[in-house]
């Protein structure tokens, strides 16, 4: 019986020094990996967050029109119409303004926010994202769009109006707003005329 709790002994040995390295280096090796991947793993959330939170704005646009909004500054006869404006030009590339179309003209009249004009909210882009390009596409074909973009509903249609200075857009499939970061990772909105709206 006493050589039987002996040999038990004898069995519970530790780990060497060489497992306990070996067993290190592994997970050395794993949290290299993970952190080396993190960055770009944030940036592609970012990017995203972003394509998400101009579709809701878009969304927000579309539901305050239909739902007949009241705007305080709009005129008595005034039909509840609100939009979104874009402008990729290097200066204003990192905003987007949420707006009410009082003036019915279905585009954003550069008002200052806050001053009882048409600016309802005037949305900053951070992280070093921005608005990189806006697109309208016939079938696959792609056509630049330059000038500033208002996306605007109207009571009671749920259908978006798009015009770029002043002009009403129209022939075309869908409009692409593309999203970037410094490091060139993107992300791609496309707004319907009918009022449905895409992330990719």
């Amino acid at each position: 019986m006493y050589k039987l709790k002996a040999k038990n002994y004898k069995l519970n040995r530790g780990m060497t020094y060489v497992e306990l390295i070996v067993v290190l280096s592994i997970f050395s090796i794993m949290t290299s990996i993970i952190l080396f991947n993190y960055g770009k793993f944030q940036t592609n959330v970012d990017i995203k967050i972003l394509a998400n939170d101009i579709a809701s704005k878009i969304v927000e646009a579309q539901k305050s029109a239909i739902s007949g909004q009241v705007n305080l500054n709009a005129p008595l006869n005034w039909k509840p119409s609100y939009g979104i404006y874009f402008d990729t030009s290097s200066s204003n590339n990192k905003k987007f303004i949420y707006f009410a179309d009082l003036i019915q003209d279905n585009a954003y009249d550069l008002s200052s926010c806050g001053s009882g004009g048409e600016c309802l909210d005037n949305i900053s882009i951070t992280k070093g994202n921005y608005i990189s390009r806006i697109d309208r596409y016939l079938g696959s074909t792609p056509t630049p769009i330059t000038n500033p973009l208002s996306i605007t509903f109207k009571r009671p249609d749920s259908s978006a109006i798009f015009s770029s200075n002043g002009l009403l857009l129209n022939g075309f499939d869908y409009i692409q707003i593309t999203v970037s970061s410094s490091d060139l990772t993107v992300a791609k909105i496309k707004i319907y005329p009918s009022g449905r709206i895409q992330i990719n």
